[in-house]
């Protein structure tokens, strides 16, 4: 039987094996490599009678065959040849594909006298030497020039095949790692609606990625004994994306263990503060707004602004719009700041609502912003509402406003009315 020369081989019949290799998915790096190898030696323009997989392994300075198709005689599964007695794999690195005569016993006894070999993947550091990854080594009635060059070519579209699976599975990695983180965050966010006394509650966060940096939690002491009190709390970590989120999360543990003391609100956040600064050396900031309410006739409300959106409060009495400036400055900026308290009265109608920057500074298509004179006004509209319609509306005329712009970012609001 005549076998194929290389030198009639179409450039077609190449480029379907490449095709083939760049474009197939895989799920893992040896189910790619092992459909090449059965690939080479199936396919009869190549000649290839038979072929094997060698994988290096680092800590045992050797290459182990992980795969072997053809007309060949067996060899042993996991048979190792090792680098020490192989000079040819270093040769590999400078070279990435070589013809030479086979020198192991073992393999000889196989019928394997000549054979042509090309590198795979990345190139590892090993006592001094660079080795690739994997070796493909071929063996067939006519072994030279020619069928290296092929392997040559082959070698290195299956080095970017590697790599582009490997950053598939990475993406794909980080994608469930993102569902997982996101799923975590919902999870600690409390329910929308809270009541407490004869105040009520709602919140909503939007994240604009899979995770955020906003942050709204509802706190109450867990303690029987202690004084029956409520906290809110927004905030919004400066950085976005995970590295927001991670903030937010410790944000929250650290309120809610901090919660169950007898704490003055000026010492919870001034410690809250130190922890973030000693955390976080790179992303440190973020911004606060907390409060607090207990039973009280007069509606007493005791908050501290560190460095948030003014929370603005509606008051039934002379039907205005007061901001709640900050009290003391971002978080994480530098340790042993101090946040003052200030206090407002919330009589019967009145509404508190605290949003983040991602309302306050949303920005329409042409670049104005969103602002605080009219969240102040829709406010003042929606004042007799329930708190859930105040805050689904003005978030609904948030995205109204904003639609088609270039910039968003995270959007909390939570809605705060003494009934």
């Amino acid at each position: 039987m005549t076998q194929p020369q290389f030198h009639t081989l179409p450039q077609r019949h190449l480029y379907k094996v490449l095709d083939h290799l760049l474009r197939s998915r895989f799920d893992s790096e040896e189910e790619l490599l092992k459909s090449l190898v059965r690939e080479l030696v199936e396919r009869d323009e190549f000649a290839v009678v038979g072929a094997r997989l060698w994988k290096l392994i680092p800590e045992q300075a050797a290459y182990r065959l992980i795969y072997q198709y053809g007309e060949v005689q067996h060899i042993p599964t996991n048979y190792q040849l090792t680098i020490a007695e192989q000079p040819v794999f270093a040769t590999l690195a400078e070279r990435r594909t070589v013809t030479d005569v086979e020198t192991d016993l073992l393999l000889r006894k196989r019928g394997i006298r000549i054979y042509s070999a090309t590198g795979v993947g990345r190139l590892v550091k090993l006592d001094g030497s660079r080795y690739y990854e994997y070796v493909i080594a071929v063996n067939a009635p006519v072994v030279g020039e020619e069928l290296a060059s092929i392997l040559a070519i082959i070698g290195s579209a299956a080095s970017s095949a590697l790599q582009n699976l490997r950053n598939r599975l990475e993406r794909e990695q980080l994608q469930r790692d993102l569902d997982q983180a996101s799923h975590i965050q919902r999870s600690l966010l409390p329910d929308h609606t809270i009541e407490f006394l004869d105040y009520v509650a709602f919140g909503i966060s939007v994240p604009d990625r899979i995770v955020g940096g906003d942050y709204f939690d509802y706190l109450r002491p867990t303690d029987a004994d202690q004084e029956q009190r409520l906290s809110i709390v927004v905030s919004d970590a400066a950085s976005k994306g995970l590295p927001a989120a991670i903030q937010a999360l410790f944000v929250s543990g650290a309120l809610r263990m901090g919660i169950t003391y007898h704490t003055k609100i000026s010492s919870l956040i001034a410690r809250l503060n130190t922890l973030i600064y000693e955390t976080f050396p790179n992303e440190r900031f973020v911004t606060l707004f907390y409060c607090e309410i207990t039973p009280s006739a007069s509606g007493l409300l005791l908050y501290t602004n560190a460095g948030h959106c003014p929370g603005l409060h509606y008051s039934t009495r002379n039907a205005r719009v007061t901001a709640l400036d900050p009290t003391g400055p971002i978080l994480g900026i530098a340790p042993q700041q101090r946040f003052s308290v200030e206090n407002i009265n919330m009589q019967r109608g009145d509404v508190l609502l605290l949003v983040t920057d991602g309302i306050m500074e949303a920005q329409s298509p042409s670049g104005e912003f969103y602002g605080q004179e009219r969240l102040s006004q829709q406010l003042m509209q929606l004042a007799n509402e329930s708190p859930r319609v105040i805050a689904t509306t003005i978030l609904q005329d948030v995205q109204r406003f904003s639609a088609g712009a270039a910039y968003s970012d995270d959007r909390t609001i939570v809605v705060l009315k003494r009934q």
